[in-house]
């Protein structure tokens, strides 16, 4: 079997852990997903079983938006509800200075991820280090912020939508947004609503062709060579500029590349969708 779908992760499960479940009821030892969530986060996972796994790194998957739930006064080392330390009241805050707090975070922002995250320190994650006590030394991340709203404002709970670049840390942000205001905060809710064009619809198997962030080429030559992975000739393509490109064949598809003049293959003899 060959699938790619989008499946909605629930509360308290690692991304990791639920691809068990996955794999249980698609009945396929072969299954891979992208874009990790945290365990107390919800929502949109793109899945893919058999072949199609091997197509993440071209999976067009930005922006992503989420939705999330800032909780005023509690403070937490992993930033969100699992590892609650204290709970402070706070004043309540007028809905002028949450908005201004959530617009000041408009744009490119630079900022350093949770030291609770799968961030790779040395070969380790960043997470079994924290869960150590070791030192987590992480170098500063940029993220774009492309679009940020209050939802609702019931004290000591904002709820905000936010949508951002690949690999921006919504725990991260809620931090920033806490220090804006003056107090401790953390997130208590998570939900991703969509990455790119992917979302949640009851895991509908998705043509992987409507997804790809790179070109199309044409190839005119001989489709035989291209089934059998022989040399290609880049007088056979229609677009001859360096890059990569996907080349559709009869039953299959493959992954290109162009490099000075020299034609190579990604990947080979992907399955098309069938419906």
């Amino acid at each position: 079997m060959n699938r790619l779908f989008v499946v909605d992760k629930p509360m308290f499960q690692s991304s990791n852990g639920y691809m068990r479940h996955i794999k249980r009821k698609y009945n396929s030892k072969k299954v891979g997903f992208s874009g990790t969530l945290d365990p107390f986060a919800t929502g949109c996972l793109i899945v893919a079983i058999g072949k199609y796994t091997k197509l993440f790194q071209y999976l067009k998957k930005t922006p992503k938006a989420y939705s999330a739930t800032l909780w005023l006064g509690a403070n937490s080392e992993s930033l969100d509800i699992e590892n609650i330390t204290s709970i402070k009241e706070t004043r309540e805050f007028t809905i002028d200075e949450i908005y201004r707090a959530l617009e000041s975070l408009r744009g490119e922002i630079s900022y350093y991820p949770p030291k609770f995250s799968a961030k790779k320190i040395d070969g380790k994650r960043a997470y079994e280090l924290a869960r150590e006590n070791r030192d987590v030394n992480l170098k500063k991340i940029t993220s774009t912020i492309y679009d940020i709203h209050l939802v609702h404002y019931n004290h000591p709970f904002i709820h905000f939508e936010v949508m951002v670049s690949e690999g921006a840390y919504i725990r991260s942000l809620g931090t920033m947004i806490s220090d804006k205001l003056g107090v401790d905060a953390t997130l208590s809710s998570l939900r991703r609503l969509y990455e790119g064009k992917f979302h949640y619809d009851k895991e509908k198997a998705l043509d992987p062709l409507n997804f790809l962030k790179i070109p199309q080429n044409i190839y005119s030559g001989d489709i035989e060579y291209l089934k059998l992975g022989k040399k290609l000739s880049i007088d056979y393509f229609e677009k001859k500029d360096d890059g990569e490109y996907w080349v559709k064949g009869d039953e299959f598809f493959s992954v290109i590349e162009i490099r000075d003049g020299v034609v190579g293959y990604k990947l080979n003899r992907v399955p098309l969708y069938k419906g």
